[in-house]
């Protein structure tokens, strides 16, 4: 079964992902981010989920975290029914 590894902020609202894509933009620290801003359990963290199992996530947060490239950083939110993710891949 293939595995992988992502740092992830969960927000509630599209703008906030958005408001935090512009901080990363512009050198902003992915995971200090995660830690002050995601609403996700992982947030002390920096948003380690840990080694995910495929087919154990959502659908759409699983297909976008495997479409990165190990240490890239998503570009656009990921609307799931948790919220919105912004993703980076660790392995």
């Amino acid at each position: 079964m293939k595995t992988y590894h992502v740092h992830h902020i969960l927000v509630k609202a599209q703008y906030e992902a958005e408001d935090l894509l512009k901080k990363l933009a512009t050198g902003a620290n992915f995971e200090e981010l995660a830690k002050k801003f995601s609403t996700c359990s992982s947030a002390p963290c920096g948003g380690d989920l840990g080694i995910l199992k495929s087919g154990k996530a959502d659908e759409d947060f699983e297909e976008a975290a495997l479409k990165l490239k190990v240490n890239e950083i998503s570009t656009k939110p990921v609307r799931t029914k948790f919220g919105y993710h912004l993703m980076k891949r660790i392995s």
